[in-house]
Parts: C-alpha cells; structure tokens; sequence
C-alpha cells in the first residue's frame, strides 16, 4: 500500500502537480513512518511549492533516519537555502559531499548557497531598497553628469518629482511609470538601463508612440537580416541565464497579482542574482517591498 502511495506521489511530481504529490507521500508515510525516501520525496514537493519550513522539517527527519545517505543532506541544504540560511546550508551540503564526494546535485547545491552568501545582504526591514541612492547633492550631481538627465534638469515636473523622491524615497513607487524617473534611477545606480521596467500590474512605465513616416516617404526595403553566428560558450550562458531571469520575473508578477508578496519578492531577487543588469527587476522588488510597507 504505501508503494502504491508512493508511486503516485512519484508520478504528480513528474507532472508538476506538488500538491497531489505531498498528498500521495503523506498517505504513504502514514502506512511507513520509518521510510526515508518517503520524506525526502515529501520534502521535494514542499521545495517545489516554496514550502521551505516543511521541506526542512522532512529533510531533517531523512537525515535522522538514514544518516548516511547523501540525498538527504542535498535535501537538507535545498530547505535551508530556501529559507535563507545560508550557512546551514553550506554545512548540510558539504556533510553530504563527505559521504558521496562526487555527488553533483551537492556540488551543484553548494556552490550556489556559497554564492548566494558572498552576495551584500538585503536592506533592513523598513528602509527604501534603494539606501542613500536619492540623498545628498550627490544626486543633483551625478543627473547633471549624464547629458539625458542634464536635460531633465530644465523640466519643472521632473525637478518636483525627483525633489519628492528625495524628501522620501519610498515615494518613488508613484513616480515609476515616468520613464523619466527610469533614467535617472539607472543613472544614479550606475546601472546600464536597457529595457523600462514593466510587466507587473504596479505603474508600468509609457512607451512613446512610434513616430509614423511621412506619407510621401517611399517604403524602404527590408535590410537582409544577417547569417546567425555560432554563440560562444559564454555568451550561450549569458543568454540562457536571461532568459530564466525573465521566466523568474514572470513567476514575480503573476505571485504579485495575487498579492502573494513574499513569493514575488524571492522571483525577483533570483531574477536579480541571474541577471543584474535589467534594472526592472530590482523596481519591481522594490514596488512589492513599498507594498508590503516595508
């Protein structure tokens, strides 16, 4: 019974259904408590729904139970990076590399943790997500500097929203949908803006019409598109990692419709880790924090 239990537990995670999966699994750890791989699979669907408190409860009874099992520490690590302790998730991945050294799920798993622990920790609860960004004359300096926002400078509206910006930071949630904001939020950052932020149902920045030719104006021909080139192994990478950061930032905005805050707030900031150069991720975060009145 609990083999039958588990192998439909098997075959909705294969699916992507967790939920049905964390159901099979508990029908057939009820029927065998003192099976280990029925709570590393349990503890594999509750990480698959971001359920990370269950997953390390179940990592933690597979390693109590089969101590000398590497998969279990791979779960254990797997549940702590989740939840954020990096620490503890180092030292369960590298007891599991003790064991099985040449395991490449651990290996995998703890350089990502160590990773995720060189990165500068996050802002404290209740700051602006943006620090010091907007103080100081500083910023009057540095949007003088750049030759787009110099022109800013001239438009009264412009100077009254980025003067309300700094008076409060947390003000600039209002003002995202300006791309003009946009710019000087990259230009302060130092940050190469390439796209405008968008996709969230928070402001999305306008995009300006496209300027129509003159009806006079012949049609010009379509320039040949040039022959692909083979991509380089680390530009592939690079490519590969943008786009899982975009599908993050997608998971994002459909957990922020559903105000389901914290779980766009973890989309985002694994979009950030993949690729931070897209500043609209970081606005994003940043849109969710100032929702959450954080």
């Amino acid at each position: 019974m609990a083999e039958e239990a588990k192998a439909k537990g098997n075959a909705a995670f294969s699916s992507g259904d967790f939920s049905a999966a964390v159901r099979h699994f508990s029908d057939a750890i009820a029927l065998a408590p003192t099976n280990h791989v029925l709570y590393s699979n349990r503890s594999a669907a509750y990480a698959s729904l971001q359920q990370y408190s269950e997953a390390l409860a179940d990592a933690k009874k597979t390693v109590e139970l089969k101590p000398d099992w590497s998969k279990g520490y791979s779960r254990l690590g797997a549940a702590h990076q989740g939840l954020g302790h990096l620490d503890d998730a180092v030292s369960a991945y590298k007891k599991g590399l003790e064991i099985d050294p040449n395991n490449q799920a651990l290996k995998s798993g703890l350089a990502d943790a160590q990773a995720a622990a060189s990165r500068p920790p996050p802002p404290p609860m209740g700051s602006s997500p943006f620090g010091d960004t907007f103080q100081g004359p500083e910023m009057w300096t540095k949007l003088t500097a750049d030759p787009t926002t110099r022109a800013y400078l001239q438009q009264p509206d412009f100077l009254k929203m980025m003067q309300d910006i700094q008076r409060n930071p947390n003000n600039l949630n209002i003002y995202l949908k300006d791309p003009r904001v946009m710019q000087a939020l990259g230009v302060l950052l130092n940050v190469k803006l390439r796209t405008a932020p968008e996709g969230a149902d928070f402001p999305e920045s306008s995009s300006p019409e496209r300027k129509r030719p003159a009806e006079s104006e012949p049609a010009k021909e379509p320039e040949p598109e040039p022959e692909p080139m083979e991509i380089g192994g680390e530009e592939k990478e690079a490519k590969e990692r943008k786009a899982k950061a975009q599908k993050e930032k997608e998971a994002g905005n459909a957990a922020y419709k559903k105000k389901d805050f914290e779980t766009a707030i973890q989309h985002y900031t694994k979009a950030i880790e993949l690729d931070d150069e897209d500043i609209s991720f970081i606005t994003n975060r940043a849109a969710v924090y100032l929702e959450m009145g954080q």
